[in-house]
C-alpha cells in the first residue's frame, strides 16, 4: 500500500473507532466520511461494506489486545499479567456497543473476517490463563473459554447503564472469582 493510501486508511479507522465508539456498530458509514471530511465513495473504496470496516476496525483492536498479552507476560508476574489483560479485554469490549456479539459469532466461525484475531486473543488469554496456574495463582477448572466468555459478558454488562455504575464492583468479583487467593495484590495492582 502508497503511503498516502495507508494514511488516508489509518486516518480512516480512526475516525471510525470514535464514531462507533459513540454510535457502537449502528455507525453510518456516510457519518463515518463526513467525519474523516472525505467522500462516501473514498471511504467504500477502503471498505467496500460497514461490514469490512468493523472488522479491520476490530481486528486492530484485538492484535493489539494479543500484543499487550505478550508484553504483560514478559513484566509482570503470573496472576497480576492476567488480571491486567482480563482488564484490558473487558475494556476493549465495553468500548464498542455490540462487539461482543461480533466476537461471539467470529469465535465459532472460520470464514469470519474477525476468526484469526479473536482466535488468536483467545489463544493469548488462555497461556496468561496456563500460566497463572501454572503458578498456583489462577483457579485450575477454568479454561480459555471461561475466561473469553466471562471478559465478553463483562464488557458487554458494563456498557449497560445499570449497571455502569458498578463496573469496577463487578470487575473485581469476577477477577476474585479468576484467582485462586482472591485477597492477592494482583487483583489491586491490576485494577490500576
Amino acid at each position: 500500500m502508497r503511503a498516502d493510501a495507508r494514511k488516508n486508511y489509518s486516518h480512516l479507522l480512526a475516525v471510525a473507532r470514535d464514531a462507533v465508539t459513540e454510535h457502537g456498530i449502528d455507525a453510518s458509514m456516510r457519518d463515518i466520511a463526513r467525519r474523516a471530511d472525505v467522500g462516501l465513495a473514498t471511504l467504500l473504496r477502503h471498505f467496500p461494506t460497514r461490514q469490512a470496516l468493523f472488522e479491520a476496525l476490530l481486528c486492530t483492536n484485538l492484535d493489539a489486545l494479543a500484543q499487550k498479552a505478550d508484553e504483560l507476560e514478559t513484566s509482570k508476574p503470573p496472576g497480576e499479567a492476567l488480571v491486567s489483560w482480563f482488564r484490558e479485554g473487558v475494556a476493549f469490549v465495553h468500548s464498542y456497543r455490540g462487539v461482543a456479539e461480533l466476537m461471539a459469532s467470529a469465535h465459532a466461525d472460520p470464514n469470519s473476517a474477525l476468526y484469526v484475531s479473536c482466535a488468536t486473543v483467545h489463544a493469548v488469554g488462555a497461556r496468561l490463563l496456563l500460566r497463572a496456574q501454572a503458578e498456583g495463582t489462577a483457579r485450575a477448572d477454568m479454561n480459555g473459554d471461561d475466561l473469553f466468555a466471562l471478559m465478553s459478558a463483562l464488557g458487554w454488562l458494563d456498557g449497560q447503564p445499570a449497571f455502569a455504575p458498578r463496573a469496577d464492583h463487578l470487575f473485581h468479583l469476577i477477577a476474585s472469582a479468576i484467582l485462586t487467593n482472591p485477597a492477592s495484590n494482583d487483583v489491586k495492582q491490576a485494577a490500576c
